[in-house]
């Protein structure tokens, strides 16, 4: 008989760091626990590696949803307290949590935590506060977007006061913070939110038959891949996507960014338009007005648009775009989904681009620096030097359009070719889709023929290529009066 060949065993090959680190993310905490339950090498390898742990993800753990009566589904320590009459409502709704950190404390897994996601759970701000400061908690990166019972205010207290001048050295442990965004949904729960959303609101006129579902589906997905390729990365910040944020974050917020800028990073930057620099908004409203309007400057607000490639006119902007590897790691969000094998911030700031190239420049602005100058509908942009700065740029479209003299230096006039008028810029031509530029206006907007009236051919379900809705409607009308 031959040599015996050794077996390897599972065991054997999780041994292995790399290995080990590279498969436990993709694994939920469920499995994990029962992985370590088959056998007692496991068990040690699982809960004596500080590999397995490293990336804790209990927003599908089912025993950290907080009830909304006070059963038996938390900690030891939250069971002795709930009945309490001195229990808060923080401690209340905090007590799934804190069971399963209590256990993890139990079993020394706790410190092994660097990257904790604790999005749609019960998080009260004491909690957070507890992650931040307290010596037990080792979480690099922490994400509680969508979470319930979160005092938003006590948040930026507690965040400007672990960032403060003072504070010990080496604190906070935690650098980067998701809130802002959206959290990445199951496949399961993805669906169910569509058919949800189909019934509670569904298509009418011609988007009311499945062909024309299905049609507007592929379109959306084939456009989504066209702007992936054009910015090469999918990463929605770096592509003209528009709002990234659902609503705009407070004042207070912006502030609070502020104090964190270089300690804490989020998955949101504040805007760096040139109104919000208190020189070159007063600057700048100097050489156009003649003297100094506090009215152009604007106080620190949160990058709420992506704008993709840059001015529509020169592809850059005043204040230059940001550069990955070259500009400070505070004018870059947070990327979603979090990274599973790192929790530093450079890992979660880092775009991925399709081609392997260098990742493409970050242009970010704040809605209130893009007044008259974003097409809500194509996305496109002109910047602060390409449409203020020149005369013909301060008058409307229509204006740009009919203005077809120019004044010489003798005092008479000449025409101007239609095709030099400047014709950038946006206004509001539809209430239901926004301002729209004039690219979008010669696809989208039409011309009654009958009342003479201009409507958007999108938000008139009952409109045709000829008619608006109310013209094209062909019983009889009565006003009511009420």
């Amino acid at each position: 008989m031959g040599p015996l060949i050794p077996v390897t065993t599972l065991s054997d090959i999780l041994s292995n760091t790399l290995i080990l680190r590279q498969t436990a993310p993709h694994l939920p905490v469920s499995s994990i626990y029962a992985l370590a339950a088959t056998s007692k090498a496991l068990h040690n390898l699982i809960y004596q590696s500080p590999e397995a742990f490293r990336y804790l993800d209990l927003s599908i753990v089912q025993s950290a949803v907080a009830p909304y009566e006070p059963l038996d589904s938390g900690g030891i320590s939250w069971r002795r307290q709930r009945m309490d009459e001195s229990l808060t409502e923080d401690e209340f709704y905090s007590g799934p949590l804190r069971g399963i950190f209590s256990k993890l404390e139990r079993r020394h897994l706790l410190r092994n935590v660097c990257t904790l996601v604790l999005d749609g759970l019960s998080v009260p701000a004491d909690l957070i506060r507890e992650i931040i400061a307290e010596d037990k908690y080792n979480v690099r990166l922490l994400s509680i977007r969508e979470t319930k019972n979160l005092n938003e205010r006590k948040l930026q207290q507690i965040l400007r006061y672990a960032v403060r001048p003072n504070r010990p050295v080496g604190t906070p442990r935690v650098k980067g913070i998701y809130f802002f965004g959206a959290r990445e949904p199951l496949p399961l729960e993805e669906e169910l939110n569509n058919r949800k959303k189909w019934s509670s609101s569904p298509p009418k006129g011609v988007m009311a038959s499945l062909g024309a579902q299905i049609g507007a589906e592929w379109n959306q997905k084939s456009a989504d891949t066209l702007n992936a390729v054009l910015a090469r990365t999918e990463d929605k910040w770096y592509q003209s996507s528009g709002r990234m944020l659902s609503k705009s974050p407070s004042l207070e917020w912006a502030e609070t960014l502020a104090a964190c800028e270089g300690i804490i990073s989020f998955d949101a930057v504040l805007c760096r338009g040139p109104r919000h620099d208190s020189t070159k908004a007063f600057a700048s409203a100097t050489l156009t007005t003649g003297g100094p309007n506090p009215s152009s400057f604007l106080k620190p607000a949160i990058a709420t648009i992506a704008l993709g490639f840059g001015c529509e006119s020169c592809h850059s902007c005043p204040e230059s775009p940001a550069e990955f590897g070259q500009s400070p790691a505070s004018q870059f969000p947070l990327l979603s989904p979090l990274p599973l094998h790192s929790c530093s911030v450079r890992a979660a700031q880092m775009p991925h681009t399709i081609d392997g190239s260098r990742p493409p420049p970050l242009f970010v602005r704040c809605e209130d620096c893009l007044k008259t100058r974003w097409c809500q509908r194509c996305h496109k942009w002109w910047d602060e030097d390409c449409y203020a700065g020149s005369a013909l740029a301060q008058r409307t479209q229509l204006q740009q359009t009919e203005y077809t003299e120019s004044v010489q230096s003798n005092g008479t006039t000449s025409l101007v070719p239609q095709q030099i008028i400047k014709t950038i810029g946006v206004h509001r031509d539809c209430f239901g889709c926004g301002p729209t530029c004039i690219s979008c206006k010669a696809i989208f907007i039409r011309q009654c023929s009958t009342c003479r009236n201009e409507y958007c051919v999108e938000d008139n379900d009952a409109s045709s290529h000829t008619k608006c809705d109310w013209c094209n409607f062909t019983s009889r009308r009565t006003v009511e009066m009420y």
